[in-house]
Formats: structure tokens, sequence, C-alpha cells
């Protein structure tokens, strides 16, 4: 179980960059299908966030398990690859989900300026809080099952 709700992950994160790339567009060109977009981001982006949570709380590569692992909270923070499970993956991707979330208001109402600063900003936090392939310590596959 614990397996496939990491694929499934995985693949929302490919759902979430879409869509965010999408309703940047859309912002950008006041396009009122922004409305619609960004509640389907906004939905993906939720999910996986319990999905996270759940493997936060659960999996032996990262969060409490692996703060107890590791020998305290201490080492998590000297350990490149247990900080970025335990800390700043979690932290990165909480900010991204919290920006989404408050850009969909501003979606609903079409303020397109504010929606846009918003996705821009929590694009760039999730590219840079994604474990991509070419990040040696924390690499994942591009896609789960390669």
């Amino acid at each position: 179980m614990y397996t496939g709700l990491l694929h499934l992950h995985n693949l929302l994160r490919w759902a979430i960059l879409i869509l965010l790339v999408i309703s940047i567009f859309q912002a950008f060109n006041k396009n009122k299908g922004l409305a619609k977009t960004s509640l389907f981001l906004m939905i993906s982006a939720h999910i996986t966030l319990l999905l996270g949570l759940f493997q936060y709380f659960t999996s032996e590569e990262a969060g409490f398990k692996m703060i107890e692992r590791v020998g305290g909270m201490s080492n998590v923070m000297k350990n490149a690859m247990a900080r970025f499970w335990v800390v700043e993956h979690i932290s990165v991707m909480l900010i991204a989900i919290i920006l989404i979330t408050i850009a969909r208001r501003k979606a609903k109402t079409l303020q397109y300026r504010p929606t846009l600063i918003l996705l821009l900003i929590a694009f760039l936090l999730i590219m840079a809080g994604v474990p991509w392939p070419f990040r040696e310590a924390i690499a994942r596959p591009w896609f789960p099952g390669m």
C-alpha cells in the first residue's frame, strides 16, 4: 500500500506542475478559465499534501522515524539527505500549497496580477523542493517505477 501511495504522490507532482503552468499562463493572459484551472490545481495540491503527510508520519525514509533513526534532530540537521526529507521538503511544499490556496481565492474574484505573483512564487518553491533525479543524495526518478 505504501508503495502505491508513494507512486501516486509522485504522479500528482506532474499534475500539479502542468496545472500550475497552465494557471500561470491564464493569469498572465487574463483568461477567465483561470478560476476552474486554479480549482483543479488546488485540489491536486491538497491531495498531494495529504499523501505527503501520511508518508511523513509513517515512512522509514522521512519524518519522525528518520529523526529517531539518525539519532535526534541535531543529527538530522547535519545530514543533507535527512534534513531535506525531515525539514526542507515538507516546509517548502507546505508554503507552496498555502500560496496556491491563496492564489485560488484571488483567481475566483479574477484578480489576475496577485494570482500570477502567488503562482509564480509557488512554482519556484515547488521546483526547488522536488527531489529531481539530478539531485544526488535525494534523487527520485522522473516517473514512479523507473
